[in-house]
């Protein structure tokens, strides 16, 4: 099985987790085989070489079970449809997702590796947008959002342009509602709603009108976060985005780095 599979077992018409395949060669007994009969060779003696005899063996274990694979990524891109999350991963990664100027363009995740100064490194998924009522499984938002759950860091992308004729606020805060709904949660208990999270301003090099970055810069400021306004498309500010992903990543890193040195 790939990493990031989750093992569901059907018990009494409910899904109940019974593995999740996180480490190379993990290994996991699901069902077990039934006992082996003894072939014709157990029973050769030295007058019978070739006895036509033989038992056969007990049945195995039977199960209904649900394979579902969530992906393994350091960072995850959040975002409206068509915020230019498939953009960004094409612009700081070697990945190349169909990108298109329409809703929807991407129906799977994409994932990316990042390289930054000083071999650093980390993974990034460009998980397709999300829409409201994306908790309880609308626009297939539950599988979306079930990718999230092994982040560590997320990336939200907020469409600043006046070009999908929405408000950049009300985007925000659908998607912030969305990721706080869903029961998700990680091998360690956390949920969505709980993850470090930037929130850059996308589009920048196509702000008609810059009330709507200042509007939304002055929202995040309500909830102490910070805005980093960025454009896909020509780079501008990418590089401050990527470094304070790294920071935010260095930062979940050092608890668990104490601990082991413990």
């Amino acid at each position: 099985m790939p990493i990031g599979t989750v093992i569901y077992e059907k018990q009494g018409g409910e899904l109940v987790q019974v593995a999740d395949l996180t480490a190379t060669g993990e290994r996991v007994l699901v069902a077990r085989g039934g006992i082996g009969g003894r072939g014709n060779a157990q029973f050769a003696t030295s007058t019978n070489r070739a006895p036509r005899r033989a038992e056969p063996g007990l049945p195995g274990e039977e199960k209904d079970l649900r394979l579902h694979l969530k992906l393994l990524a350091d960072v995850g891109l959040v975002g409206f449809p068509n915020a230019g999350k498939s953009t960004m991963i094409a612009r700081i990664s070697a990945a190349r997702p169909k990108i298109a100027d329409y809703p929807f363009t991407t129906l799977s995740p994409n994932l990316g590796v990042v390289g930054l100064s000083g071999d650093r490194t980390f993974v990034v998924a460009d998980v397709p947008g999300l829409i409201e009522g994306a908790h309880t499984g609308s626009g297939l938002g539950h599988r979306f959002l079930s990718h999230l759950e092994r982040t560590k860091v997320l990336v939200h992308l907020v469409d600043v342009s006046s070009v999908s004729g929405r408000d950049p606020v009300e985007d925000f805060e659908v998607i912030m509602k969305e990721l706080t709904l869903f029961p998700g949660r990680d091998a360690s208990g956390e949920q969505l709603k709980d993850k470090p999270m930037l929130v850059a301003a996308n589009k920048i090099d196509a702000l008609d009108d810059p009330e709507r970055l200042e509007r939304l810069r002055a929202h995040l400021e309500t909830r102490n976060m910070r805005l980093l306004p960025v454009s896909a498309a020509t780079g501008e500010g990418v590089p401050a985005l990527l470094e304070a992903v790294w920071r935010e990543l260095e930062r979940r890193a050092q608890p668990a780095d104490a601990a082991a040195r413990r």
